[in-house]
Parts: C-alpha cells; sequence; structure tokens
C-alpha cells in the first residue's frame, strides 16, 4: 500500500510540473493560432505521462533497458499525438477562415451563405447565428431604404405643399395691398384657410418628429371605446355631410382602453377623414370596436375601392397619399403615419386590408385591465 501510494506520488509530481508548465506556455502563445494552443495540449499530456513515468521508474530503480522501453513507447505515443494535433489543429483553422471569408461577404452588404463541408458544433452554430444575423442585416437595409426613399418624397412633397399656399399667400397680400381685389372679404377668408392649413401641416409635421424621436407624451387614463369613438364620430360630421357620406358607429362595445384621450382621438379622426374623403359621395364609412382575443380591436371601413395590392405594405409609410396628387384633399401623407406611431407609442398594432368596395383599418389595442 505504502508503495502504491509513493508511485501516485511520484507521478502526480511530475504529471503537476509538466501541466504547470503547459499552463505557462499557453498563456504566452494565447493570441496565436489555435494549431499552436492544441499541438501544447498534446504535447503536456505526453510529456505528463512521460514524466510521471519516469519519475516512477528513478524510484523502483528499473533496469536502463526497461526504461529506454518504456521512453521508446511514450515517444511514439508523443508523435502520434502531436501528428494527430497538428492535423486537427490546421482543419480547424481552415474552417475558421472559411467562415471569416464568408461573414466578411455580408458584412460588404452581401448575403452571408455557410461554408460546405463538415464543421465542428460550436463553427456550425457560429455559422447558424451568423446566417440569422445575414437575415436581420439584410431585412435592415431594406428597411432603411424604404425609409430614405420615404423621407425623400416626403421632402420633395412637403416642400410643394408649403410652396402652393405660400405663393397663393403672397399673390392676395400683394393685390390687397395695390388695392386691386375686387373682393377684399373673399381674398382675406381665402388666406385664413391657407393659414389654417399651412398650420396643421406643421403640427403634423412637429407630431410626426415627436413619434420618430420617441418623444411622444402620453398620459393613459381609462376611456371607453364607445365615448372615444362618439366624439370622433361627432367631430368628423359636418365633413361627411359635406361629401355625401353616411357615418355608421352601431357595432362600437363599451370596451374600456388604458389609451391617451387626445392621442388616440387623432388616430380617430385621421382615419375617418381619411376614409370620408377617399369614400365617393352616397358611400359609407362605419366604425365597429370590440373585445378580440389579442386586446380590443378598433375598425374603420370605407368604401374608397380597394387599395393597390403593391401599395399595402407603404400605407403607412411617411409620405404615402395613395395617389400622386398633390392639392388637396390629397394631403402631405403625414396622416397615416402618424396614426401607426401614436398607435405603436400604446404598443398596439395597425394594419389595413382589402375587402369588397373598399378597404378596412383596423388597430388592435391593449385591453385595460
Amino acid at each position: 500500500m505504502r508503495d502504491t501510494l509513493l508511485m501516485a506520488l511520484y507521478a502526480f509530481a511530475g504529471a503537476a510540473a509538466s501541466g504547470l508548465a503547459g499552463a505557462a506556455v499557453l498563456r504566452l502563445i494565447r493570441r496565436r493560432s489555435l494549431t499552436a494552443s492544441l499541438t501544447v495540449v498534446a504535447a503536456v499530456g505526453v510529456v505528463a505521462m512521460l514524466s510521471g513515468t519516469l519519475a516512477v521508474a528513478w524510484a523502483m530503480f528499473l533496469s536502463p533497458h526497461d526504461l529506454s522501453v518504456v521512453t521508446t513507447v511514450v515517444a511514439m505515443a508523443a508523435v502520434v499525438s502531436l501528428a494527430t494535433a497538428l492535423l486537427l489543429g490546421r482543419w480547424v483553422v481552415a474552417r475558421s477562415h472559411e467562415l471569416a471569408l464568408a461573414a466578411r461577404s455580408f458584412g460588404d452588404g452581401g448575403t452571408f451563405a455557410a461554408p460546405d463541408g463538415p464543421a465542428t458544433a460550436e463553427l456550425d452554430a457560429l455559422g447558424r447565428e451568423l446566417a440569422a444575423t445575414s437575415a436581420r442585416l439584410a431585412e435592415s437595409r431594406e428597411r432603411e431604404r424604404a425609409l430614405e426613399t420615404s423621407r425623400r418624397e416626403l421632402v420633395a412633397w412637403i416642400s410643394h405643399d408649403l410652396r402652393t399656399p405660400l405663393a397663393g399667400l403672397r399673390a392676395m397680400s400683394e393685390a390687397l395691398e395695390d388695392g386691386v381685389a375686387a373682393d377684399p372679404g373673399r381674398y382675406l377668408r381665402q388666406m385664413r384657410t391657407e393659414v389654417e392649413r399651412l398650420n396643421d401641416m406643421v403640427g403634423d409635421l412637429f407630431e410626426l418628429s415627436r413619434i420618430h424621436a420617441g418623444t411622444l407624451p402620453l398620459s393613459p387614463s381609462r376611456i371607453s371605446l364607445y365615448d372615444l369613438v362618439g366624439d370622433a364620430l361627432a367631430g368628423v360630421d359636418p365633413l361627411a355631410r359635406e361629401h355625401g357620406v353616411r357615418l355608421v358607429g352601431d357595432r362600437v362595445e363599451p370596451v374600456p382602453v388604458e389609451v391617451d384621450g387626445k392621442e388616440m382621438s387623432r388616430v380617430l379622426g385621421n382615419l375617418l377623414v381619411n376614409a370620408i374623403r377617399r369614400t365617393p359621395s352616397d358611400g359609407t364609412v362605419a366604425v365597429a370596436a370590440e373585445r378580440t382575443g389579442e386586446g380590443v380591436l378598433l375598425s374603420v371601413t370605407d368604401g374608397c375601392g380597394g387599395i393597390p395590392e403593391e401599395d399595402l405594405p407603404r400605407v403607412f409609410d411617411t409620405g404615402w397619399r395613395g395617389s400622386d396628387a398633390r392639392t388637396p384633399p390629397a394631403g402631405a401623407g403625414l396622416g397615416l403615419a402618424i396614426v401607426r406611431g401614436i398607435v405603436e407609442a400604446h404598443e398596439g398594432r395597425a394594419t389595413v386590408r382589402n375587402i369588397p368596395g373598399g378597404c378596412r383599418f383596423e388597430v388592435t389595442l391593449p385591453a385595460a385591465p
């Protein structure tokens, strides 16, 4: 028993010395290739076995012949271990290099394609993660291009929308100043209309800038959708009468919601005004509200005849108008973008889909507890 303990002690001492030396070498070459680290690990294993064997052999006073036999066996094992470590290291390094080249391609704006051939589980998992990241980057680039296109269109359209009333105001003010206005009262009323239009446009731009900056202030309170829809319908009733459009709101459930009343009134107002202006005379604009499994669903249905399928994904984009017209009632293309921003600020979702004869805008909000 005592001899066994002594042999174990000598073997452990020799192996521990080799392990400490190997750890020191690994620390020194930690920034080098993985091949070098694998070689050191293989060498540590062989040297640890050799040093332990030699320590035990010295303690047991083995003959020189027996000692040479043991040393030869360990040396052959060392050669095989080192060769295996080098082959494994070169294979892993080659796979890592291929993965780095593939990753560089989607970093430069391309797409990631994982290298063919077998790989370790870790490299395979890294490849799948890079492929997922590449897909997200592609979506982000596409979304950024769409937003940039919307911004450019918005700048062009807003510039036109601002110049048109300003030019009219200038012409009417010059006519009044020169005393050549045939009906000064009509000119003043028209000037006030244009000023109000400019004021609304600037207000929409300010609201949209706060939404995009994430600084839209909200003061949520518990409100019944029945009251919210009733107030909105009353507000747009004169416009509906002017366009000969019938308003229907008899499918509104008194469902409570936690929202900012002022901002949600703006959402409903924008949706209703948009629906009334797009619905022909003798048409109908219907509002409905109900509780669903996802929360509260508020919908506005019009008779616009439908939106082209290719335009449906852009309906809520900044600057989208649905037509090339730049005169009233086309607007500046900000109303629906503001709708989506306010709804998302309430942790809701705004969507649109075509129905027979028109389209249906749907706003989903979290139900009040």
